[in-house]
């Protein structure tokens, strides 16, 4: 099975904040690592993958800490959060959920924002059927969808590269199947796909040198479990009333049509489509993005 990861990269920015960072204890005793950037209403920002770390969204979280409280964390199995054992039973999206529970738990907080990007905003909507009185506002960016409808149709990521670039990520594919897992060779790759990602290339680096950091079987594991709860929250997320921003780039690999089927779920929910910008509003859109990210927050 192909591995998809939905994931995010960005620019290092030189931001300075007083930070603060810890565990949480989860259900299975397992730990999660956490980071907490500025003061103020607190806002959870669950990063894409599934089986990247938080270190990519820690610019983005200073960026929206100016206003904020903003919090980024290590999904299981990834960066400081280890676990001994990766298998069907430790890595499935309702534990993933019941970890951030957790984590909203050990920081007493009462309600928060949570903005989740790309697989994070999957894991964010079905972690709005599950404990949807634990969230304040809803942020899904360049959102995977509330169901599967993204395995549907051409493939997700190549489809958006040049016959180039689709030949040169199958030279490098190859090379990983034969055993080269090197860090040249995984760049290489990431430099094929990276292409898919961003409308501006100046951005392809930061994008290749982020797909090097991928954990295959997280992956796997995340996506055999979707299939396996056959992943769906239209219908739970119909009694949801809390706002909802659906924000991402018009040229994005996540179709519009996946956007509106989310819009069409929620009750109080408007989606905003950026020009020029493919998964990455932050790179591409910088500006706008974060602009319409703060009007909906003082809405």
């Amino acid at each position: 099975m192909k591995k998809i990861f939905l994931f995010t990269s960005l620019i290092i920015f030189n931001y300075s904040f007083a930070q603060t960072e810890g565990f949480a204890v989860n259900k299975d005793l397992s730990k999660t690592y956490y980071k907490i950037f500025g003061s103020g209403i607190p806002m959870l920002i669950i990063n894409g993958g599934p089986g990247m770390n938080s270190n990519g969204f820690e610019p983005m979280a200073k960026i929206l800490a100016k206003k904020n409280q903003t919090i980024v964390y290590d999904q299981r199995g990834t960066g400081k959060s280890p676990l001994k054992d990766l298998n069907s039973k430790t890595i499935t999206i309702k534990i993933m959920a019941d970890d951030i529970e957790s984590l909203r738990k050990h920081l007493k907080i009462k309600k928060w924002i949570v903005l989740g990007h790309s697989f994070g905003g999957m894991l964010a909507s079905y972690y709005a059927t599950v404990y949807p009185n634990s969230i304040d506002k809803l942020i899904l960016s360049s959102s995977g969808g509330i169901d599967l409808s993204l395995l549907n149709g051409p493939n997700l990521i190549t489809s958006h590269l040049s016959k180039i670039e689709q030949d040169s990520l199958q030279y490098w594919n190859d090379k990983i199947d034969k055993g080269d897992t090197s860090h040249a060779t995984r760049l290489g790759r990431g430099r094929a796909l990276a292409p898919a990602y961003v409308y501006d290339r100046k951005f392809i680096p930061i994008i290749a040198e982020r797909l090097t950091q991928g954990n295959s079987t997280i992956n796997t594991l995340v996506w055999s479990d979707f299939r396996k709860i056959k992943f769906d929250c239209n219908n739970k997320l119909k009694s949801f009333k809390k706002p909802v921003l659906i924000i991402q780039g018009k040229q994005d690999i996540i179709s519009k049509e996946i956007a509106e089927t989310a819009h069409k779920a929620f009750t109080n929910s408007k989606v905003i489509l950026l020009d020029n910008c493919k998964h990455y509003g932050w790179l591409d859109a910088e500006e706008k993005y974060f602009s319409e990210i703060e009007s909906f927050l003082k809405s």
